[in-house]
């Protein structure tokens, strides 16, 4: 039976002291890839090197990056753009430049002004679907985005135009993104590079619209991490007003709180979260309920689809398994992923980082999700950033969505060819899938590892303890279950300073004999 240990308030020790100012983490010091790859600018950081002179910061040169990869992306969708998008069956999958935002925006009823949630859609036009099945601020994106296309010209004219604002707009989403991973760890940020050259992210940031919900989720983390508990929740309400998955990350973020006692700071979050949703969804709520609640009823009658591993089993079973039973199944399993995690969270030597758990559970939604877009790597990406900035675990994962990527639009390519089969089979696409869920345990695995032995952590093997974690960030416990009330059984013997956990540290004091 594991034992509960409580820490009363009057008993806790005061928080411990941190340096007024503290050198940024060079990576090429620390990581052997990133060592590797400076050589392409001229080698690693030279220990004379004059810092906070120049006008190129870290985070001006992440933002910069970030913008030139999405550009780069931007030229990957050109053969769509000329053609693909509107020739031939399969040319958009074998260019593997397909995006949704074309063909939506006649779809979907913004080519004939049609206003979301409230216009009902004609059968011909959108196959049935009757309204728009995105959430409310989702929405509101793509109708801004029409209200800037010239609606002239020939359908294919205004589709061009359409995609390319969208564009565009997610542009500016994605240098958001970038900047917030830069600024969230104050000691890290040449880590937001790891999300500017993310391979994944550049091929799939303009297939659909998650963009929008991942910069307001990355800036709500950084808001929390600036211990601004009510600005988070506002943004991670407007995050989960455009996607369902980050309202997820209130859930690691009470047991965090709960093994911190942070209560308050919980409360107020949450309440921010609701009141900005509700503030986004109530007027259509209201006005328009059928076109509201279409996002949540497709969700729920919507059957197994591309990129989970219930296609796998359906598509290789003579009894494949049911909509409700998969729809059942995989909320069973989301929370016991839960539970596990908040086991956990209870249980660790030492507090684990919020951005560790909020990769997990995000990662867990994903993995057990019976549908996985292509696109759904980008919920990931800042995420798994924050939660392990190592390069090699980062391009291990990469090469695997990167893998995913190609493999879905080729399998697409070979159903869409008739008698050609150009592309890749059925079989072949189910290894597809595989690398993809392999690659993001393996970073799910990785990530419990330094939870399981935080010194492991690169984050807190560079003397930090939670930089993302906001009010958590050197907080004592006053809540934890079974090992946790123990010293970690695990030692590294590693150079830099080190973070005793739960107790005052010592005064920082400079040498000044040298």
């Amino acid at each position: 039976m594991p034992s509960a240990e409580m820490t009363p308030a009057s008993m806790r020790e005061p928080e411990p002291v941190r340096p007024a100012t503290a050198e940024p983490v060079q990576p090429t010091s620390e990581d052997e890839i990133a060592r590797a790859g400076s050589e392409l600018i001229g080698g690693p950081l030279g220990q004379r090197a004059l810092l906070g002179i120049s006008w190129w910061t870290p985070v001006r040169v992440v933002a910069l990056v970030a913008i030139g990869m999405f550009a780069l992306g931007l030229v990957q969708k050109a053969p769509c753009y000329h053609s693909a998008w509107f020739f031939g069956a399969s040319s958009q999958y074998t260019k593997a430049c397909y995006s949704d935002i074309p063909h939506l925006y006649q779809g979907r009823g913004f080519a004939d002004h049609l206003v979301p949630y409230f216009d009902r859609l004609p059968d011909d036009m959108s196959g049935g679907m009757g309204y728009l099945e995105y959430p409310v601020l989702t929405g509101v994106f793509m109708e801004v985005a029409s209200w800037l296309t010239p609606h002239s010209g020939t359908i294919q004219h205004q589709e061009q135009w359409y995609w390319f604002v969208n564009a565009g707009m997610l542009m500016v989403c994605a240098a958001v993104i970038a900047v917030c991973v830069a600024r969230t760890h104050r000691r890290r940020p040449w880590d937001g590079l790891l999300v500017a050259l993310s391979p994944a992210f550049l091929l799939t940031a303009t297939i659909n619209w998650d963009l929008l919900a991942v910069a307001l989720t990355a800036a709500a983390m950084l808001m929390w991490s600036r211990s601004r508990p009510v600005a988070f929740g506002v943004l991670l309400g407007l995050a989960t007003a455009a996607k369902l998955y980050p309202v997820f990350l209130l859930g690691p973020l009470l047991v965090l709180c709960w093994r911190a006692g942070k209560w308050r700071e919980y409360a107020q979050a949450v309440g921010g979260a609701v009141i900005a949703w509700l503030l986004v969804n109530l007027p259509v709520m209201l006005f328009a309920f059928q076109g509201w609640s279409k996002f949540y009823t497709f969700s729920q009658e919507r059957g197994i689809d591309f990129g989970s591993f219930w296609l796998i089993w359906a598509q290789n079973s003579s009894n494949p398994p049911s909509t409700g039973f998969v729809n059942t199944a995989a909320m069973v399993l989301v929370v016991l992923c839960f539970l596990g995690i908040a086991v956990l969270a209870f249980t660790a030597p030492r507090r684990p980082r919020f951005a560790q758990l909020a990769f997990l559970l995000v990662a867990a939604f994903i993995l057990t999700n019976k549908v996985y877009s292509p696109q759904y790597v980008l919920w990931l990406v800042p995420l798994a950033v924050l939660a392990r900035p190592k390069w090699r675990d980062f391009l291990i994962w990469q090469a695997c969505e990167v893998a995913y990527f190609l493999g879905i639009w080729m399998y697409l390519a070979y159903t869409t060819s008739g008698d050609a089969h150009k592309g890749l089979p059925t079989q072949g696409y189910h290894w597809a899938i595989v690398l993809h869920l392999a690659g993001t345990l393996y970073l799910c695995a990785v990530v419990v590892r330094d939870i399981l032995m935080p010194e492991r952590d690169v984050v807190r093997r560079s003397g930090d303890d939670d930089p993302s974690g906001g009010v958590l960030d050197g907080a004592q416990d006053v809540f934890v279950l079974g090992a946790a009330a123990h010293p970690p059984r695990h030692a590294a013997h590693f150079e830099g300073p080190q973070v005793d956990w739960g107790r005052p540290e010592p005064p920082y004091l400079e040498d000044r004999s040298l």
